[in-house]
């Protein structure tokens, strides 16, 4: 049985649906969902819900009962993510779980991250996880070619990308191949005690990236730079809390200074092909 968390969210969804294309019978299957009435659909397909918290540990050592596998996404709790984390994996281990994919990050170093709040976290659940002893793949997730809307901003066709990541590039990878790289782990052997940065191979900046949203949708896209302050200023402004505008501003500075240009790539080599580009990926959205 491969048991996946977060199941109602994009990416965990979307992992579930590619081990469902890879011939893994829905019977093989579990989500585990805080809320069962979001699942409706996984339910339909045949896919065991089983009702779970990440903070409450009784009810994952419950859901994790009978579970050979277990992909372990990433909470979105940054106050509470890392607890969060050892109580899945110390309900896996007391469950006897045989093998846990853990979504964590790809950056080029935790030590100098400028988002530490968010990267330090990614690294200390990877070292719990391998001092639990339970073999385990680490899939170093870079950041999903989905947010590049949001980064872009909805006004990106009338006033111009607005972020403040420099001439920083990035290697953005689809969401939907990046959760199939986590079926593949999962579906197959010889992935145990590995890591993987879970990237496209092509990094690009937000100067290349507005030139792309110009020539897909005809319009005069420019890249504007705003420093920091600036950023976070504007989205205030807009009615944007300054926690969240920070948050997001963070992202920006890790971009301008390199920090997810890792230069390694092990997505290809997962998915067997070569993973969807960004313009492409783009045109889906931008496109007329």
């Amino acid at each position: 049985m491969i048991l996946i968390t977060g199941a109602t969210g994009h990416l965990g969804k979307a992992a579930i649906n590619a081990l469902l294309e890879k011939g893994i019978p829905a019977s093989g299957i579990t989500a585990l969902v805080r809320d069962e009435n979001k699942a409706a659909d996984l339910k339909a397909k045949g896919i065991q819900i089983r009702t779970g918290d990440y903070h409450d540990y009784d009810s994952l050592k419950e859901a994790l009962k009978a579970v050979d596998k277990l992909l372990l996404v990433s909470s979105n709790d940054l106050n509470e993510r890392l607890k969060q984390h050892q109580n899945v994996i110390n309900a896996a281990k007391e469950n006897g779980v045989k093998y846990i994919a853990y979504t964590s990050i790809d950056i080029r170093s935790f030590e100098d991250s400028v988002i530490p709040g968010v990267s330090q976290i990614h690294s200390d659940t990877a070292d719990y996880l391998k001092a639990s002893g339970i073999p385990y793949t680490l899939l170093n997730d870079g950041l999903y070619a989905d947010l590049v809307p949001m980064f872009a901003g909805e006004k990106v066709l009338e006033t111009g990308l607005f972020f403040p990541a420099g001439e920083g590039k990035i290697p953005f990878a689809v969401r939907a191949e990046m959760a199939e790289a986590a079926a593949v782990v999962l579906s197959n052997e010889g992935h145990e005690n590995k890591e993987y940065a879970i990237t496209a191979d092509t990094a690009y900046s937000f100067d290349e990236i507005a030139a792309m949203i110009a020539e897909i949708s005809g319009k005069d896209v420019q890249y504007l730079r705003p420093d920091k302050e600036a950023y976070i200023g504007a989205l205030v402004q807009a009615g944007v809390p300054e926690g969240d505008a920070a948050f997001f501003a963070g992202f920006g500075e890790a971009i301008k200074e390199g920090q997810f240009d890792t230069r390694r790539s092990d997505l290809a080599k997962l998915l067997g092909r070569k993973p969807q580009d960004l313009k492409d990926f783009l045109k889906g959205i931008y496109g007329a």
